[in-house]
């Protein structure tokens, strides 16, 4: 299981990108993919990279497509080959379940 915390806006469009990151959530939700968003990034449990490529690269498009000039995009992946593991097992090994 690969583990990717993605966070994606626009910093061309002012202050507030918020109608951007919505729009990026729903490509994420939608996705089929368990993901758990927060205040600053959303992770993401993808069964391999490409599929976990793919979908930055769904989320970018729709950026694109609604006009941003200028977009950063932080990605963190961790891909465990040892055992397979999940956000809920992450959590559950800090006691945070």
């Amino acid at each position: 299981m690969i583990i990717g915390e993605l966070a994606i806006f626009p910093t061309s469009e002012g202050a507030s990108v918020s109608r951007y990151v919505k729009e990026v959530v729903k490509v994420i939700e939608n996705s089929g993919l368990k993901s758990y968003t927060g205040g600053m990034a959303t992770t993401i449990e993808a069964p391999d990279l490409r599929t976990l490529f793919e979908l930055v690269e769904k989320t970018h498009k729709v950026l694109v497509d609604m006009g941003a000039q200028r977009i950063h995009i932080d990605l963190q992946v961790d891909h465990r080959l040892d055992k397979d593991s999940s956000v809920f097992t992450k959590l559950k090994s800090i006691g945070k379940t």
